[in-house]
Formats: structure tokens, sequence, C-alpha cells
């Protein structure tokens, strides 16, 4: 069977690959790097691929999923929470760039269609390259950083309405108020569908399709959801990716969002790559060369707009000068929608073959620009601030708009040193019900939505889905966990889920659950930290009863157990099983940190001072901290008095802590 676009994609991922690890390199947007392929490997450059519209089919496989995602990610609290920097600093934004770039291209020459349609490709930056050197750089939660996420959002809304008006403007409607009308009533339609979807179809079905184990049909209805929504959409003759961003937007208020987007996320990811590809194709760079000053020049030109109209929406939100100049410097740049919308401006003949050539290049080299303007963000306006405007002016400025005081913290609360607890069977409930009972905040995850229901009822933070999704432990915040229990019964699943937290944190405490011995090794190997099988446990239990009745002194028993569980019970299981733990860096054989409480203890402890007890020659732990009456003593000084109702956090061996919590009982 011959498949004449395998040989293509071969040479397309393998020269990507390449590609992308130089660009690794010099830290610069993977973006550039598929479509630098698309543009050697295209019929402009060396002419590698013969099936150029069988990567542009794939092409818009990848921007019906970018839409999807978008969707699920979109959250109405979120916008809620930033909804008028979203609505307002996003239309003025959009608004004084559209009229900026309209009044100086109609100035030019160019019909009036034409350059407000290239007023919707400039509006449009690049949410993937900002939102991750963003992040890259900590600075989501900044005050500049909101506002470029908010003012993103609303670019990534307002995308859709541009490729409904575009046909229109482009006067391909005879006449305009009956087709504005019947636009109207087929979003009225849409929206109707998608609550009705959104309220009774889709959680139930959803619901019905998570009782099973595995993931196979989840997959195939969550693909089958995306695309029967975007084939609707397009039957309606709206755009296929305007449904698949409203399919996503119904997945997005159910309990499986998160699940659904990190099981949609790498076929996105594929699928984008080979949109970016098929753009770098249609890049001339023949076109480039004939005029390299011109797009240099308009490069510098479109910088220079964008950063001033996207500056004037933040100030005029009442930001201080400085937090708007750092969003403009943010958002100069044209973004990945604009490519999307590009297209159709094409086929109606709002832009030419030249028009398009040098909007890809400036697009291209503004992209390139971004990580190096954000690198470089303060020092720049630093000087233009300290340079171009006086500090009368700028306190002018500021007062003209009544800034309001900045807030540079999240607007949300951020878990961390949290507990994740993953499977809320027995065992789940058992340590979700004592955390909750000590203070301890933590974060359930459960693929079966009766257990997951359950758990919020107790009101944990819940999440349903596969812990093994990466997209849904991030979310958990697993890379800033103290601990993360794995409870469930499947032996295969587990491993893959302690691989999974490894692979996004190396300082969580990772605790498992398993059924049998035999699979001690194998979580060893995957990265936990401690294996705890249930047939020993119980034989513990077992014998624990037993001494008692043989009126065996109760820490005894307990040291016993200890030791058993210390020497990863090697007793119980013989010399000729052997379990190898696999060394962490992170742990000290022979050393905990432990708490104990200070009851009525024994006169040789209590109310005596650190020095007189001599707790580390004695007893051979140390007191990193001593928490009394709601306060914490951690300059612990050796003329420190241990009283009644301390809480004492020591470090030492298990054995020497057990002995000195029996003086202290």
């Amino acid at each position: 069977m011959h498949f004449p676009l395998f040989s293509e994609l071969i040479i397309i991922l393998g020269l990507a690959t390449g590609i992308l690890l130089l660009f690794r390199k010099f830290k610069l947007p993977g973006i550039l790097g598929f479509i630098l392929t698309g543009i050697i490997a295209g019929p402009h450059g060396l002419a590698w691929i013969d099936e150029v519209e069988q990567v542009q089919a794939l092409a818009e496989i990848g921007v019906i999923l970018l839409l999807f995602v978008i969707g699920m990610e979109f959250s109405l609290k979120k916008l809620a929470s930033l909804g008028r920097t979203v609505f307002i600093g996003g239309s003025l934004q959009a608004g004084l760039t559209i009229a900026a770039v309209t009044w100086v291209l109609g100035w030019g020459g160019m019909r009036t269609e034409s350059a407000v349609f290239i007023g919707f490709l400039v509006t449009l930056s690049s949410t993937a390259i900002v939102l991750r050197v963003l992040q890259e750089k900590g600075k989501m939660d900044a005050a500049h950083g909101r506002t470029s996420t908010a003012i993103l959002i609303f670019q990534d809304i307002i995308v859709v309405p541009m490729m409904l008006v575009t046909p229109m403007l482009a006067g391909k409607s005879a006449h305009i108020g009956t087709d504005l009308l019947w636009l109207l009533g087929k979003m009225v339609l849409l929206l109707v569908a998608v609550f009705i979807s959104g309220r009774f179809v889709v959680p139930r079905l959803l619901a019905a399709v998570t009782k099973g184990k595995g993931n196979e049909l989840f997959i195939i209805t969550i693909v089958v959801i995306c695309f029967s929504a975007a084939y609707a959409t397009q039957a309606l003759g709206l755009s296929l990716a305007l449904g698949a961003f409203f399919a996503g937007l119904i997945i997005s208020e159910t309990d499986h969002a998160y699940h659904a987007t990190g099981i949609v996320l790498p076929f996105h990811e594929l699928f984008m790559s080979f949109f970016f590809v098929s753009i770098g194709m249609l890049v001339d760079m023949g076109q480039f060369m004939e005029s390299p000053f011109l797009i240099l020049a308009l490069t510098i030109g479109l910088i220079l707009l964008k950063v001033i109209t996207t500056t004037v929406a933040v100030w005029v939100l009442r930001y201080p000068v400085r937090t708007a100049l750092h969003t403009g410097l943010a958002l100069f740049q044209l973004g990945e929608f604009g490519f999307i919308l590009a297209i159709p401006g094409l086929e109606y003949e709002l832009l030419s073959e030249r028009h398009y050539q040098i909007f890809l290049a400036v697009s291209i080299l503004s992209m390139g620009a971004t990580p190096f303007m954000l690198e470089y963000a303060d020092r720049i306006v630093r000087r233009v601030f300290l340079s171009f405007i006086p500090k009368p002016v700028g306190r002018r400025l500021n007062s003209l708009v009544k800034v309001k005081k900045e807030n540079e913290r999240s607007t949300k609360q951020v878990l961390s040193d949290h507990m994740v607890i993953i499977g809320f069977g027995l065992n789940g409930q058992n340590v979700a019900s004592a955390a909750i009972d000590t203070g301890i905040r933590c974060v359930v995850i459960d693929a079966d939505a009766e257990r997951a229901q359950k758990a919020k009822a107790t009101g944990v933070l819940t999440l349903v889905g596969d812990a093994s999704n990466a997209h849904l432990l991030e979310q958990a915040h697993v890379e800033r966990a103290r601990v993360v229990v794995i409870a469930i019964a499947d032996a295969t699943q587990t491993k893959q889920i302690v691989s999974a937290v490894r692979a996004l944190t190396r300082t969580a405490h990772v605790i498992v659950r398993t059924r049998y011995v035999r699979e001690m090794q194998a979580n060893f190997d995957a990265g936990a930290n401690e294996v705890i099988p249930e047939e020993f446990e119980t034989s513990i239990e077992i014998f624990h009863r037993v001494l008692r009745k043989y009126l065996v002194p109760e820490a005894k028993v307990q040291d016993m157990i200890a030791n058993i569980r210390n020497d990863h019970y090697g007793r119980l299981r013989g010399a000729g099983n052997k379990v190898r733990r696999k060394e962490e860096p992170l742990t000290i054989p022979g050393l905990e940190i432990a708490t104990l409480p200070v009851t009525l203890g024994r006169g040789k402890v209590v109310g005596r001072t650190i020095a007189e007890i001599a707790l580390r020659e004695r007893y051979g732990v140390t007191v990193l901290a001593i928490r009394r009456a709601g306060r914490f003593i951690t300059n612990v000084k050796s003329e420190e008095r241990i009283l009644t109702d301390d809480l004492l956090y020591l470090s030492g061996s298990p054995e020497n802590i057990v002995k000195l919590d029996r003086e202290l009982r």
C-alpha cells in the first residue's frame, strides 16, 4: 500500500526536529522553527514537499484543535475576574489599532475594505509566544502579565466575529442587512445548541463514558464532539473553527475539562506544527529579498504602532504608564491567529499575493523579536520612562486617569505546600479526612465521576480524570506539593502516575499504596519515596492486636512496627526477597523530620532547657523549631525550655524520635 504523504511527513518532522533543537539553544520560539521548516522544504525553497495540499489539510485539523483547546481553557470564572480589562482594555486596543491601520493605509491609497481587514490582522498578537515567555519569566501574576493575558483573551474571542465579518467586508453579500440578520439568527441558534448541549447532553454523556476502565471511549467521544460541532457550524455557513471553539467551551464547563485538554493537547501540538509548516511553505523568500528594507521598515512601524495603541488602552484603564508600556512591549507582535484569518482574506481578495507575502514576513520578524523584547523590557521601559517621559509628566499622566494602586499578587490563591491525593477510594478518603482534621490543604484527583463527586462534597478541591495526564497534574500544582499520595488499585497505572509526577517535580514526597510486595520495586524505580503494600500492613495489624492480647507494652509494639516499616518490611519478607529502594538525592537514610507534641511528660524533659536535657547527646535528635501558643520559635537556643503543650519539630533517626516520644507522654 503506497502512502504518498508518508515520506513528506518524515522530511517535515525530521527537519523540524533539527531546527527546533537549534532554536532551543538560542531560546527562539518553536513556532518560528516550524515556519522555517516550511520555508526550507516548501515549493519556494528546496521543494522537498510535493503533497502541499495534504499538508494543508493536516494544518486545517490543527486550526480546529487549536480553537477547541482555547475553548476548553476559556474559563467563564477567569473571564469574570478580568472582565473589565478583557472587554474594555481589549476593545480599546483592537479599536485603536484597527482605526490607526485603516487611517494610515487609507492615506497611502489602499481601499477601505482591505485597510480594515489588514487592521484585523495587525490587532492580533501571539498568545502562544507571549504567555509562554511570561510564564518562563515568572511574570504571569505581575500587573503587566495580568493585563497582557486579559487582552490576549479578548483577541482570542474577537477572531471569531472577525472571521464571520470577513466575507461581508469583501462585498460578497448583495444584501448586507439581510445577511447580518441571517448571521445573527444562526448565532442565536448556535448559542441555543451550545446551552442545551452544555447543560443537559454533554455532561451526562461524559459521565457515562468515564465509568469504565481505559481512556479509549473518552478520547473517541471528545474527538466526535469536536469534529461534529465543527461540521455543524460549517453546514450553517459558518467556520469550522467556530464550531470547535464552542465545542471546547461546552466541555470547559464540565468536570472533565482538564482531563480532556490533557488528552487533546498532544494532537493539537502535532497538527499545529503542520499548520505553521504550511504557512512557511507559502513564504516566498524571493519577494522578501526584493524589498528587505521595506519589510524591515514596516516591521518597525508595526512595533511602534502596537506599542502605542496598547499602552494607551491599558493607561486608560487606570494603570500606571510604566505598566502600560510593559504591556505594549509584550503585545507588539503579530499572532498565529492572523495566519488563520489571512487565508480567507486571500481567498476573498482583501489581500493581494504581494500584501500576503509582506504580512507573512512582518509576522515572522515580529514573532522572532518577541523573546528578546520581553527579556530586555525592564531596561527599555526604564530608559523610555526616564528619557522621554520626565517624572513630573509621568505623575501628571497618572493623575489624569486617577491611577489605582497596583496589586502584584495573584488574583487567585495559588496552591503550594499542599497534599495531592490520587484515588478517592477508602484509603484516599481516610487520608483526606485526616488532612481536613489537621488543616492540611489537599487536592483530590480521581477518574471516577461518582467518587470525585463524593470528594467535592467534603469541600476538597477535586479534579476528574486520569492522573497520569500531565495537564491534570499541572492543574493540581503537583510541582508545588509537599506530599503526593497515590492510592489506586491498578498497579500499571500507579507506576505511570509516579513517573508522570516525577517528570514534573523532584521535591514532592511520593507515597504509594500497593496491594502486593512484588509491586514495590517497580514503584521505587519509577520514583516513589515510600511504598506501602496492603498485604504486609494487614500482617502488622494482626500481630499488633495479638501482642496487645499478650500484654506487650504499647511503646514496644510501636517501636517494632516503626522498625519494620523503616526496613521496608524486610523482617516480614525474609532475607531472600530484598527490595531495593531507589536512591533519592533529597532523602538521607536513617533521618526523619517529625513533629512531637509535649503532653505531661516526665520530669527529666518537660520544664528543663535544651542544654539541661542534652537532647543531641542523650536522645540523638535536634530541635528545629517549637510551636508554642500559636507562634513559632525558629531560632531555638540552648537555654530554651520545653514546656507542656509545645509542638516540637525534630530531626533524627526514627528510633531516636520514638524514644524521645515516650519521654514526652
